[in-house]
């Protein structure tokens, strides 16, 4: 049986799965980060954890953490990324511009690939880089 905590799929079965599923499982991943973040830092209540989450998921934001992502990534990376901006997804939320969104889902599918390989460190070190101010 699969440990789905610790994923360790091979590049080529990453491959195989398409753009907007690979952003399915990065949208988890990455608010899955949030929360911890959110929760490590302490004192705010569940309302507020809440807010701060839903502000940091959102398309506009994930948009403007890439900016700081990409001079980080490999071309392997680069390349799960620009799959998922490439993506032709059928709906864009209000809040965001298209191009916000097609980075948002960039950003989402290079997490769910990393995930899905088992690369957590990496993940980790990216999402840390992000979070700095």
């Amino acid at each position: 049986m699969e440990n789905y905590f610790k994923m360790n799929m091979t590049k080529l079965e990453v491959d195989a799965i398409s753009n907007l599923g690979l952003a399915h499982m990065g949208d988890c991943v990455f608010e899955i980060l949030c929360r911890g973040y959110l929760c490590a830092k302490g004192g705010k209540t569940v309302d507020k954890l809440h807010r701060d989450t839903i502000h940091m998921v959102k398309a506009t934001s994930q948009a403007k953490f890439v900016e700081k992502l990409l001079p980080l990534l490999t071309e392997e990376e680069l390349a799960f990324y620009r799959r998922g901006k490439n993506s032709h997804v059928h709906a864009v939320p209000k809040s965001a511009t298209p191009a916000e969104y097609a980075k948002a889902t960039g950003l989402e599918a290079l997490f769910g690939a990393l995930y899905l390989m088992g690369r957590t460190e990496r993940l980790n070190e990216l999402f840390k880089a992000v979070m700095e101010e």
